[in-house]
Parts: structure tokens; sequence; C-alpha cells
């Protein structure tokens, strides 16, 4: 026969099978447990929350408390309550509020009149994850007894509220993710039109013969549904010709999806870009879509391809052979329709050779090649370029190119190793010197960071009377006169390192040309 303290809490366990059964949302489940709390201890009033993370409390239930009375200053005595439950880990049982020496002096006590309270924590899985709150305006209302008796009933309450969250969780994981893929579904129906419309050809400045030529190969392959594979090095604009690709061709009204495939989370790349099924693997909560999928009558770049994982190098060799794939943990199989454009930096040939890439997966990539130049293959394009670098930088200043600056970024002789990235650094620096108006050979040449003799254009014409020997060291004067004056913070040992000589080499020269420091 069970005791009369067990049939509280039998009763709170039938109430809750009652709403659990029913299907009733999160609210209904909370508001049994607070209304059997209120019942059981003959309390005035009440309140049910949950706390989170960092100890935050959201007020989930109230039971003739106004919530104005919990914000403010008219709140502060609840809310110092409930502080020192959760970071007690214990109950807080107050015989008479009013004349307690914490609480007295808050205007709220005084004004709700408030005495005798109990608050309580329910914890699950060793933690406090919600607490009740009862109040009464009758000094020395709640009892020991009436603690032991709401701890039973809390008991029966925390599986409850463990499973409650769970719950909680994954609908608001599920909501968030149906929002999230309806506002991208919107955005992409939006912007489709206007990036067919933008992206063209055109974004890639240049006029040299090779810009035209890769023009023409862009338009010839973009025509076609066949894979195209883009080499080319870093910051060479792969990107913007994959985007091109798209845009000209027949697809240009569907999806452009891409896969940055270094960044593909290791473990997570079949998942990324093949999907899931809910219940595949720990935190699958939901069907997921993947990069695939989401390119469907579009295009699926993947960009860097030379970073692919080598185990999941054979299902992509499948989608492109047979235009199928599964997503983890489903063993339905899946047709789709996208064409696929890839770009490296790397040589695919030597990771072929070296084991870490594919050959039948390249060759199949491979099967419209097409290369882009590096910049220093179109030195006549520099200038331009980096024109437009600065429109984009220049935050509504004039800054434009002198006759002698774009004859000095032609005729350098530099290797330019992020490419238009590095002229977007020039421009950068540029407009972060403040400087207005036409900037010349001096300002990028201090800004570059390169040294002289790899900067100075070649002269015209040169006079061979005085010899070989004489016209060296005017040269060499010349070189360590323009490194001391870009570089005049720099140690002679900076100096030296900087310009390739051992720092005893660089003294003698110094002395030699009577240039100091």
């Amino acid at each position: 026969m069970a005791s009369g303290r067990d049939q509280p809490a039998a009763r709170l366990l039938q109430a809750l099978s009652s709403v659990l059964s029913s299907v009733a949302p999160p609210s209904q489940v909370l508001k049994t447990i607070l209304g059997q709390s209120v019942s059981h201890t003959g309390a005035d009033r009440g309140l049910l929350a949950t706390v989170g993370s960092g100890g935050k409390v959201d007020y989930r239930v109230l039971y003739k408390i106004q919530s104005e009375s919990l914000a403010g200053e008219a709140g502060s005595f609840s809310r110092n309550v409930f502080r020192e439950v959760i970071d007690g880990g214990r109950t807080v049982r107050l015989a008479n509020a009013m004349n307690d020496p914490r609480f007295a002096g808050k205007e709220s006590i005084q004004d709700l009149q408030l005495t005798s309270i109990l608050c309580m924590p329910i914890k699950a899985d060793g933690k406090i994850a919600a607490l009740v709150h009862l109040e009464s305006t009758r000094p020395g209302h709640f009892t020991e007894q009436h603690e032991v008796l709401l701890r039973s009933l809390l008991d029966v309450a925390a599986p409850t509220l463990t499973v409650l969250q769970a719950t909680e969780g994954v609908i608001r994981e599920r909501d968030e993710l149906r929002q999230a893929e309806s506002i991208a579904r919107k955005e992409l129906e939006e912007n489709r039109e206007i990036l067919a419309r933008e992206w063209s050809f055109n974004r890639f400045v240049g006029r040299s013969p090779v810009v035209r030529e890769l023009e023409q190969a862009v338009a010839r392959a973009a025509e076609r549904e066949f894979p195209v594979l883009l080499l080319g090095e870093t910051g060479t604009g792969k990107s913007i010709v994959a985007r091109a690709l798209h845009s000209c061709g027949p697809r240009a009204k569907g999806p452009f999806i891409t896969v940055f495939c270094p960044s593909l989370e290791k473990g997570m790349v079949e998942t990324e870009l093949f999907g899931h099924k809910r219940g595949a693997f720990t935190g699958a909560v939901t069907d997921r879509i993947g990069k695939v999928q989401a390119a469907e009558k579009g295009t699926l770049f993947l960009d860097e391809v030379g970073e692919l994982p080598l185990e999941i190098q054979p299902k992509l060799l499948r989608l492109l052979q047979e235009k199928t794939f599964d997503r983890v943990g489903d063993p339905t199989e899946r047709h789709t329709d996208v064409r696929v454009i890839a770009a490296t930096n790397r040589d695919l040939e030597e990771e072929v050779r070296a084991g870490r890439f594919r050959r039948d997966l390249y060759e199949r990539l491979n099967f419209v090649p097409i290369r882009i130049p590096p910049l220093r293959e179109r030195s006549e394009d520099i200038p331009l370029l980096l024109t437009h670098c600065l429109e984009q930088v220049a935050s509504g200043r004039w800054i434009e190119l002198g006759g002698d600056g774009a004859r000095f970024l032609r005729e350098l002789d530099f290797a330019w190793p992020g490419n238009v990235r590095h002229l977007e650094h020039l421009a950068a620096r540029l407009a972060m010197e403040g400087l207005e108006g036409a900037v010349g050979a001096s300002e990028m040449l201090r800004l570059l960071d390169v040294t002289p003799s790899r900067a100075e254009p070649v002269e015209a014409k040169v006079s061979l009377e005085i010899g070989l020997p004489a016209l060296l060291a005017q040269e060499e004067k010349k070189w360590l006169q323009e490194a001391l004056a870009h570089h005049p913070d720099l140690t002679r040992a900076g100096l030296a390192a900087k310009l390739k000589i051992s720092e005893a080499a660089l003294y003698k020269k110094l002395k030699q040309y009577q240039l100091g420091r």
C-alpha cells in the first residue's frame, strides 16, 4: 500500500502520463508540474522556470504572477532567490521574507507583502534544469514537510523534464533548419536572375591577348554540358571563370553551388557533399540535403578539388559517370542532373603519380581543361586591374595611377605571388596611406616591399665608354641608395638580409660608396 507521501507523487506521474500521451505541447507538461506543486503545498502563487546554459533563467509557466513583476527593480528579489538556488544548488525556504536581512530592504517585498517562500531546483543529469518557486502571504506557511513532499514530486518530474528538453532541442533545430532553408530558397530565387545577368566574362578584368583567348575558351565551354577543369595559381580568378561558365550557359537560371574542398570538415565530407538520412549517425536528428542535391538542374563548383580526400573520390567519380549518388545512411540510390566544374592550383598529374588523386577521376574532370594565366603572363593588364581594385577600396577618394606608375607596373620584374590578390593588397595599402590623386612608382615600390634590384625598370640607353666595372659600380651604388631610402628603419643586419648579402659585405659596400646609415 502506498504511503501518504507517495500518493501525491503517484498522482503527478499519472497526470504527466496523461499529458504526454495526448501529445501535448511542452508548456502543458510544465504547467502540470507547477499545478501539482501548487495544489499539494497550498501556495498562493508560483512559477516554473527552466535554467539554460550559463544559468540563464527562462520563465516558462506563471501561476497568479504577472510577468512585469519579474522585470526590473520589481523582480530583483525573485532573481536574487533564483540565483541563490542555482549557484548553491539547494532549496531556499523563507518563513518571512520581510524579516530576512538579505531581502528585507527590497521594495518588491514590501509592495507584494511576500512572507513565505519555497524555491527548489529540479536536477536532470546532475545539473539544475529548472526550478519551482512558490509564494504565500502567510508567515511560516511552507514547512519542512512541504519541502519533503515537493522533493518527491520534483524527483518524479525530473526524467520527464529531461525528455522534454531533448524534444524541445530537436524541435528547435528542426524549426531553425526549416527557417534557414526557407530563407535560403527565397534568396536563391531572388538572386538567380540577377546573378545570371551580372556574372559574365566581363567580370574578368583584362584586355591582353591571353585574356581574349581565355574568353573564347570560356564561351565555347559554356555552351556544352561537359565537366570543366580550371587550372591556375591562387588568385588568378578561377571562381570568376566558373561563374561565367555557369551564367553564360543553358543552366544560368539554375543554382550555382560552391564547395571549397579545403574547408570540408574531416569525417563530414560525404555528408557535406551528398547529405544524410535522419538517424544515420549520432547527431543526425533530421534529414539533410547535400551540396550535390542543392545544385540540381544547375552547376556544382568544386573549388580546389585537389584537396578532396582520397576516400571520397570514388563517389565523385560515380557522380560524374552515372549521375547517381547515395546519402549517408540511406540505401536508396538517387539520380541527379548537375554540371560539375572543378578548379585546382595543384598539378593533378603529379598528384596522380604520388597516389593522392585517382587517375580515372582526373581524366573525368579534365574533359575540358581551361588554364587561367597568372598575372606575370599578362603584365599589360596590371595597371587596369590595380585601377579596378582601387575603385573597390578607396571609399570615395580619387586615386589613380600616374603615367610613371602605370609604366612601372608593366615593366616591373616581379612574380606577383598572390596574383590579383597581391594587387588587392597593394590597393588596400595605397588607400590606407590616405593618398589622393595620381600615385607613382615611388609609392608603389615602397608598399610592394620588393628589392630595388628587381623593381627598377631597365634604362633605355647606357654609355659603354666608361667600362663594365664602372657601370656595375654605378648601378650598385644606386641600388644601395634606393634601399637605404626605402628602408630607413632597418638595421644593417636587416638590410643585408633583404639585399641577400652578408652584413660584412654590406658594411664594405657602404664604406666604399661613402653611404652612411
